[in-house]
């Protein structure tokens, strides 16, 4: 096993703050860890959407990393589907990684995500590409939104959820289908490289979408979750604060249909980019 990759999964800010550990690593597969912790849950210990995913790039990057080699970097999960398929409650986590294509710079990962008893929580399939040593991307700037800030009756409470509130993360704008989540930097949220940790990205990204959602539907004692998220990296988040716009764009009885831009606060370019699909139930 690579000493470097182990040192980037556990010893990353974000990842130590989560808990992951790189258990082992092959050529062609690699399986880590996320024992149950309070702060990776949403309320009734149920483990976050944000963690599952994050489980997904990491497991993507890791093989991504060890098949291209330490000279290839930085990298970026360019894109990745997640379906969340279950609920882990106050339940270790395991995330199996299958490198399903090698290419020159870019690498094509599956990853399994269950319970230790084997009760499958989430699939990812993921694309990350290898920059090798290029310049960082021109971003594109965001348009922004309208400009509100409201956070409606469910935004304050936001902050409460665990995970949600140890990523910093509180809502600006909640209401009218539209959603405005800020994310300010914090050690915990980083990568070895200096930047924001992918898994943090992710994490706001399917908040930002999920309430997006809620500001569509008005609030309510519901049960809901993420179904699925479809996600870009346009290229590795630099350091600094950051703001996700989410925007509901179609409505289907209990589905919800949601865009996402994650930019940086101060200058407004787009680092990532999604859909969450989410659903609440009555």
């Amino acid at each position: 096993m690579s000493d470097e990759i182990q040192r980037w999964v556990e010893e990353s800010p974000y990842g130590h703050a989560l808990g992951v550990r790189l258990e082992e690593l092959h050529e062609n597969t690699a399986r880590l860890v996320l024992p149950y912790k309070d702060d990776n849950s949403n309320p009734g210990q149920a483990l976050h959407g944000g963690c599952a995913a994050s489980l997904g790039a990491l497991g993507g990057q890791v093989l991504a990393r060890a098949a291209l080699g330490p000279e290839s970097g930085p990298w970026h999960t360019a894109q990745m589907q997640v379906s969340y398929l279950s609920a882990a409650i106050g339940e270790n986590v395991i995330a199996e990684a299958e490198l399903l294509r090698r290419g020159k710079e870019l690498c094509f990962v599956s990853v399994s995500v269950r319970t230790a008893e084997g009760k499958p929580i989430a699939r990812t399939v993921s694309t990350v590409r290898a920059r090798f040593g290029a310049e960082p991307a021109d971003l594109t700037t965001s348009a922004g939104d309208h400009g509100e800030s409201d956070p409606g009756q469910m935004g304050p409470h936001i902050g409460l959820v665990p995970f949600i509130g140890n990523r910093g993360i509180h809502v600006e704008h909640m209401t009218g289908g539209t959603s405005r989540l800020i994310m300010p930097w914090q050690d915990a949220n980083g990568d070895l490289g200096g930047g924001v940790h992918e898994g943090a990205v992710l994490a706001l990204l399917d908040t930002t979408g999920a309430m997006a959602s809620w500001a569509e539907s008005g609030p309510g004692r519901y049960k809901a979750s993420t179904a699925s998220m479809q996600l870009q990296n346009l290229g590795p988040t630099p350091r600094g604060d950051l703001v996700a716009y989410g925007s509901c764009v179609q409505r289907d009885a209990e589905m919800f249909w949601s865009d996402v831009e994650v930019a940086g606060a101060s200058d407004g370019r787009v680092t990532a980019r999604g859909t969450v699909l989410y659903r609440i139930l009555t």
